[in-house]
């Protein structure tokens, strides 16, 4: 069963996302901001991470160059999620991730996202 971080700070996404990747089979572990993010994805070793911006202290993107400049988590994939808007895409892509996702979430598309970058990530 694949292993995904979500490090997402609002407690409704969270439990939302939870609920439909783990009726999707996947094995969800959760970080309310980045520190625990950071934390997690060393010692959980995931799939894939997705990833809020918009997090308390240390942003999303501060930790998606931290964890893509770790030998242990640089081939982690990522996927950034948020509402800021498309002047967030560039920036999010230059500190690393793999996809981008804009919230409110089209959870089909963002499925499309998780299934072809674990695939990847698998071999």
């Amino acid at each position: 069963m694949p292993k995904i971080l979500l490090v997402e700070d609002n407690e409704l996404n969270r439990q939302m996302l939870t609920r439909r990747l783990q009726r999707l089979q996947y094995d969800v572990v959760v970080a309310p901001d980045a520190e625990h993010g950071r934390s997690l994805a060393s010692s959980e070793r995931p799939d894939l991470v997705l990833m809020d911006i918009g997090l308390p202290g240390m942003d999303g993107l501060q930790l998606t160059q931290l964890l893509k400049s770790n030998p242990a988590t640089k081939q982690i994939p990522i996927i950034v999620l948020t509402a800021q808007g498309m002047e967030a895409r560039d920036q999010a892509f230059a500190a690393g991730c793999e996809a981008f996702a804009m919230k409110p979430i089209a959870f089909s598309k963002l499925q499309e996202m998780i299934e072809a970058l674990v695939l990847q990530h698998k071999n």
